[in-house]
């Protein structure tokens, strides 16, 4: 690294200070337009925090080596030495994304998303600029699967490459919270295992709620922990219901040959991988046309068909209100089925509890065509 880049990005730090300083306010007097600019003032503190911890721990580790910065990142300020590593390793490498670490310190982009750009420049070759420039205006779920597609195309082997590095990168632990005694799972998998164990679990959330007694109702959190608690003290229950994979392949007709992989969410998997998962988890591969499928329920059922299902992942790719995979998602009749709304593919949105419940049910936010994307948005009221 050249100094002239040392000092710019010293500089840079160092004009981001200002920005930093969010005044204290009573939030309970708030109107909750004030209080979503409040939380918009606090992320971009938050992004020109981050940028400076970038350059303290890039500049450690350029003096005394990756190891001891990551030493001093977790007895400073007390994470683990998992988190540690890898805040080291991300700082490093903005330190080569100026778009990225620019756009970090002036606040535009999220912390969030210069760390998905971070591990990105770790896998292939990424056009940093664009990445830099789609993390300003897309959401983090929208913005992760960007990425992925983007590096899927860059790294020259369909994408191959990448998801062996993360499903080398696996990891799984157990552990007993000492405060409170309560046992914690945590894992991290790659993509496609990920997709595959999120429509199980949700598959058996939407049987358990199916069979609640409404007077004792679990949350969504209760409802998952119940859910994989089963799957794994029973692991040779019957697979229930709706729990098929959905892979997208486009038909290349020049070459007769499938290509651009990927989930319903959009996330790039390999060609490969295709005939791995039909062999391997016994998935039928079927072709449909949208178009030409019985998706008009009309007032017969309440709830969304299998095909239906399948039609809405592809279609929106998962929660239009926050981006959330579609395995993890439920499906709301745009008109009230209550108010005599049909159970039909165009009267159906993919949303997550949170903004079923919360936004369209308790605050009024309704779903809008946008033409540009295209694709349905919640706006609120």
């Amino acid at each position: 690294m050249t100094s002239g880049t040392h000092l710019r990005h010293q500089w840079g730090a160092a004009a981001a200070v200002p920005g930093l300083r969010v005044p204290e306010v009573d939030v309970a007097g708030l109107c909750s337009g004030s209080l979503r600019e409040r939380l918009g003032e606090i992320a971009r503190a938050e992004s020109r925090l981050a940028a400076m911890k970038a350059d303290v721990l890039a500049e450690i580790a350029l003096r005394s080596g990756d190891g001891a910065a990551a030493h001093t990142v977790a007895d400073e300020m007390a994470v683990s030495g998992r988190t540690a590593r890898n805040d080291v390793k991300n700082a490093v490498r903005l330190r080569e994304l100026d778009a990225t670490r620019d756009g970090l310190a002036a606040g535009t982009v999220p912390a969030g998303h210069a760390q998905v750009i971070a591990r990105a420049a770790g896998d292939a070759p990424i056009d940093e600029a664009f990445l830099a420039a789609r993390a300003q205006r897309e959401g983090y779920d929208e913005f992760r699967r960007t990425v992925a597609r983007h590096v899927a195309e860059a790294s020259r082997d369909d994408g191959a490459s990448v998801l062996e590095r993360q499903r080398q990168a696996r990891s799984g632990t157990v552990r007993t919270r000492a405060s409170d005694g309560m046992t914690v799972l945590h894992l991290e998998v790659d993509p496609i295992t990920g997709a595959r164990l999120g429509t199980v679990i949700a598959a058996v959330e939407r049987r358990l709620f199916r069979n609640e007694d409404p007077a004792a109702q679990r949350t969504p959190q209760q409802r998952t922990a119940d859910a994989v608690t089963e799957l794994l003290l029973d692991p040779h229950a019957k697979r229930p219901g709706g729990a098929s994979l959905i892979v997208v392949a486009d038909y290349d007709m020049v070459n007769h040959q499938l290509a651009s992989g990927r989930l319903a969410d959009g996330t790039p998997i390999p060609i490969g991988e295709i005939a791995r998962i039909a062999v391997d988890a016994d998935v039928l591969p079927t072709i449909f046309e949208a178009a030409t499928g019985d998706l008009r329920m009309g007032r017969s059922r309440r709830t969304a068909t299998e095909l239906q299902r399948a039609a809405l992942a592809l279609r929106d790719k998962g929660c239009v209100g926050c981006g959330i995979p579609p395995e993890r998602c439920q499906y709301h009749h745009i008109d009230e089925w209550q108010h005599g709304g049909p159970t039909d593919y165009a009267n159906l949105l993919t949303v997550c509890h949170h903004c079923h419940n919360d936004k369209i049910h308790q605050q009024g936010f309704t779903a809008e065509w946008d033409s540009d994307r295209p694709g349905y948005e919640l706006q609120p009221p």
